[in-house]
This record gives C-alpha cells, sequence and structure tokens, in this order.
C-alpha cells in the first residue's frame, strides 16, 4: 500500500487545460490530479501555478497529483464574471513585481492600488516597475510613480529598449519566487527577454489601432532563472476584482491610511463622508494622496474599475 513517503515532493511549474508541469529532484513529470480533488462544487483553483504538492509517479513516466500543500499566500483576483470563485494567479510568490508602463499605454493606477490592495491583503512584498521610461522626461517619471516610493515601495525604473534598470531588477529576482503581473502591454514580455536572454517570449507590439496592449502570454509558467528562482508571466490584466475583501477592511491594506483609523471620530468610520474622519483631514492637509483616495473611494464603493 503505497504511503505518503513514497510521494515525491514537487513545484507546479505550468498548467493548462488539466495537466500540470511539476518540478521534482527527480525532474519534471507532467501530472493530472487525482479525482478527489475535483469532486463538487469549487470556489477556488483546486491547483495552480506555485503550489506545492506530492506526487505518485505512473510506469509510463507521468505523475498523479495525490496532496496540494496548504498555500502561504495567493496572488488571485474574482473570477471574470458573475460567479463568485477566486481565480489563482500563483501560489505561494515570494514576491510580486507590479509592471506598468510610463507611456504606451499610459499608467492606469487606479488598477495598481487595486494591485497593490490584494498583495497588502496576502502580505506579498510587492515592487513596482516602471517601463518604458525611454518614451517620457525621467522626472516626470518620478513624480507620477514618486508616491508609492514614499509609501515605502520599491520602484526600479526600467527600459527594456535600452536596457535601463535591467541590472537592478535581475539582481531583485535572484533566488525568489516572483511574479510579473500588469496590464497588456506593459513590456513584461520584453523585460524578462533583456532580465534572461533566450527566453524566446513572445512579444507584440501595441495595438496602433487601440493603444491598448494586446494579450501576448496564454499559459501562465513559472520560468526558472539563471540567477536563481523563478519568475511567472502572467496574462495581461484587463481588469483586477477583489477577492475575499471586505469594504471596510479596506483602509488597512493602504499604508498612508491605516494608522489614521484610530483617530476617526466613529469607530466604524467608512472614510467616505463622515464628520471627524482622520483620513478625509490627512487628503484636506496633502498627507494623503487625492487620487490614492479616489481609488479607494472607488474600491470602498465597489466599483470595479
Amino acid at each position: 500500500m503505497m504511503t505518503e513517503l513514497d510521494l515525491i515532493p514537487g513545484l507546479i511549474v505550468r498548467a493548462q487545460s488539466g495537466f500540470f508541469d511539476v518540478q521534482t529532484d527527480e525532474g519534471l513529470v507532467v501530472t493530472q490530479l487525482r479525482g478527489i480533488h475535483t469532486r463538487g462544487p469549487q470556489e477556488t483553483d483546486v491547483a495552480a501555478l506555485g503550489d506545492r504538492v506530492k506526487v505518485r509517479l505512473l510506469e509510463d513516466g507521468t505523475g498523479v497529483i495525490e496532496k496540494i500543500e496548504e498555500r502561504d499566500r495567493v496572488l488571485s483576483r474574482r473570477a471574470p464574471g458573475r460567479q463568485e470563485i477566486e481565480q489563482v494567479l500563483v501560489a505561494n510568490p515570494d514576491q510580486v513585481v507590479f509592471v506598468f508602463a510610463c507611456a504606451d499605454p499610459n499608467p492606469n493606477f487606479r488598477m495598481l492600488d487595486r494591485l497593490l490592495v490584494g498583495a497588502e491583503r496576502e502580505e506579498i512584498p510587492a515592487m513596482i516597475c516602471a517601463n518604458k521610461i525611454d518614451l517620457v522626461v525621467p522626472r516626470s517619471a518620478k513624480e507620477e510613480f514618486g508616491e508609492y516610493a514614499r509609501l515605502g515601495y520599491r520602484v526600479i525604473y526600467t527600459s527594456a529598449k535600452t536596457g535601463k534598470g535591467v541590472r537592478t531588477l535581475r539582481k531583485a529576482l535572484r533566488d525568489k519566487i516572483s511574479v510579473f503581473a500588469g496590464p497588456s502591454g506593459t513590456g513584461k514580455s520584453s523585460l524578462l527577454n533583456q532580465v534572461q536572454p533566450g527566453l524566446g517570449l513572445r512579444v507584440k507590439e501595441v495595438s496602433r489601432a487601440t493603444r491598448k496592449g494586446q494579450h501576448v502570454t496564454v499559459v501562465p509558467e513559472l520560468i526558472p532563472l539563471d540567477v536563481g528562482g523563478y519568475v511567472a508571466d502572467t496574462p495581461g490584466l484587463k481588469a483586477f476584482a477583489l477577492w475575499d475583501i471586505e469594504p471596510e477592511e479596506l483602509d488597512a491594506y493602504f499604508p498612508e491610511m491605516r494608522d489614521l483609523v484610530a483617530d476617526c471620530e466613529f469607530s466604524d468610520c467608512s472614510h467616505l463622508h463622515e464628520p471627524g474622519c482622520a483620513v478625509i483631514a490627512a487628503v484636506e492637509k496633502g498627507k494623503v494622496s487625492p487620487e490614492r483616495y479616489d481609488s479607494y473611494q472607488r474600491m470602498r464603493r465597489g466599483d470595479t474599475d
């Protein structure tokens, strides 16, 4: 009778159509989930990129995932559509790199704020990569993204075209499981080709007709890096709907707001209209960015953009 000692531990590095590539000490194994894991309705992805699993090897060299270890953290969103289902982008990341272009397309800071809230919720260290700095005056880019640096987020300014900042980015990825996430067309795949030449990631130019990025990455995977660790190039995001975050929790995931909450006149203050609100007062005094406060208001009201 097979016991857990007979199973081989591994890491899911690719997932597509019910098949999972698992990296083990004995090499890469193509696996499927044991049937017991797929029975009944599911509110989340049972197995996903980055999951630590235990595999039973079959005679033909393939395997069956018998056990999925509990996740430490997860970068996820509410799945597109009306169903209340969690879509796991990557499980157990060490850090997340949110890639936004300085121009072409222009940065969508509301989406960046939503992504940062998701990372704060899961306590995933987050950094911001402001790419395509060659298309703008560097000072203007640093003014636009500078608010995030003041909040304590690391901001790396890069150009996949000129190579600026690539060495810094490569060093930041060393020996970690990292996630690249952001809108389409911001240059995630181009940057990874600069970080590690020869990855062969497909790259398309931003559509000249729509000025929006075209979705390039189709199958998410963890790509091994020569400097150690893995990086996941996730599909470009058109929207990021928060998952499992209650409106009254939001202020805890805005670093500039969470320490102000205790000074609000009402313990259940929504920071939208109440008198004596310390957050509103901080906005009026210029201590909290009006743009970030606008993002908070939209999320608190349940807006999806």
